[in-house]
């Protein structure tokens, strides 16, 4: 029996359903996974909602881009790949294809080989979060000392990145929480400072913290309730990652605080790196060399069977006392 969860229109998680599906097989270009883990992602969640940077083409559609599994079929004209070895899915715009399945068939070059002495959980868990953070903090903001970065919404996964990546470069590295309880997990994390959401003057601690210079990037998951209290703390020719709405609602730009500071506001998503290859290459080289060099790890919170990924989402909609990826196992 193989097994898939679908969504039959943009109802969110609640209208999941797990069904019987037919055996897939891999086609030219393509490989099949016998999916072993599969992680939750925010986008997904975005996506079931679709207010996604894509949409599904039609329903019924699978959810999850973040996946680790043995390779078993190879289609024509594919090289390189392993029969019977272990890779991860790399995030990319998946459409209907989803990996909530108990197999995927992938284009080959959204593939990787799984990390040397990781399991499938912990393979399926580091992509998605080091991948994201990747980009803007070391190729398109240059993180080294002497930059400053704000990284809001630290305690999610990829902004915990963000810190993690960006202390590994010697940056200033600032995190914003809701709560207090956060701090000594963001400190951890690469955090040189944490400021608590509820600071009635956000931008005024931001100078304080950056010795009056601002920030010279943020990194923003939040939306339209963020933005506006940070901007007054620009530094010159700063740039705002922009690669969620939490708060639901896309932002209204603070226009005279950018053109005072000549800010670019730049809407990111991930998957147009992976796409290219060359940049897709400079990424999973990092995230290899960083976790053999112990400078990031896995960190997974929770771990749920197939038939609990419902459950999953509702654990992963509430507030967390605990922080890291939840994945699903398959039993495969």
């Amino acid at each position: 029996m193989v097994r898939e969860w679908v969504i039959n229109d943009y109802s969110g998680y609640k209208g999941l359903v797990l069904q019987q599906c037919k055996p897939q097989h891999a086609g030219p270009g393509e490989v099949l996974l016998r999916i072993e883990a599969f992680a939750l992602n925010w986008g997904d969640m975005d996506l079931m909602l679709d207010r996604y940077s894509f949409s599904f083409d039609n329903f019924p559609a699978r959810i999850g881009m973040e996946a680790a599994g043995i390779v078993d079929e190879i289609g024509d004209g594919v090289t390189g790949i392993e029969l019977g070895a272990r890779y991860c899915t790399l995030p990319y715009f998946y459409f209907n294809k989803g990996a909530s399945a108990d197999y995927v068939t992938i284009d080959a070059r959204y593939i990787t080989p799984a990390p040397k002495n990781l399991s499938a959980v912990e393979s399926a868990s580091v992509w998605m979060q080091f991948m994201t953070a990747y980009y803007p903090i070391v190729e398109l903001c240059k993180a080294e000392p002497g930059k400053h970065i704000l990284a809001t919404a630290a305690t999610g996964t990829a902004g915990n990145a963000a810190l993690n990546i960006g202390a590994y470069f010697g940056a200033n590295m600032i995190a914003t929480t809701r709560f207090e309880e956060n701090r000594d997990y963001l400190l951890g994390s690469g955090a040189s400072h944490v400021i608590v959401a509820d600071n009635n003057d956000l931008a005024a601690t931001l100078r304080q913290v950056t010795d009056g210079h601002g920030i010279d990037a943020a990194f923003d998951p939040v939306g339209e309730g963020m933005i506006a209290r940070y901007s007054p703390a620009l530094a010159r020719d700063a740039t705002i990652f922009f690669y969620g709405t939490l708060d639901g609602v896309f932002p209204q730009l603070p226009i005279v605080d950018m053109f005072q500071a000549n800010a670019t506001f730049h809407p990111y998503s991930l998957f147009n790196y992976v796409e290219d290859p060359e940049m897709q290459a400079r990424g999973t080289s990092f995230v290899y060399k960083a976790l053999e060099d112990g400078k990031v790890a896995p960190n997974v919170d929770r771990v749920y069977p197939m038939e609990k990924y419902k459950d999953a989402w509702e654990y992963l909609s509430q507030p967390r006392t605990k922080h890291g990826k939840v994945v699903i196992e398959t039993g495969l």
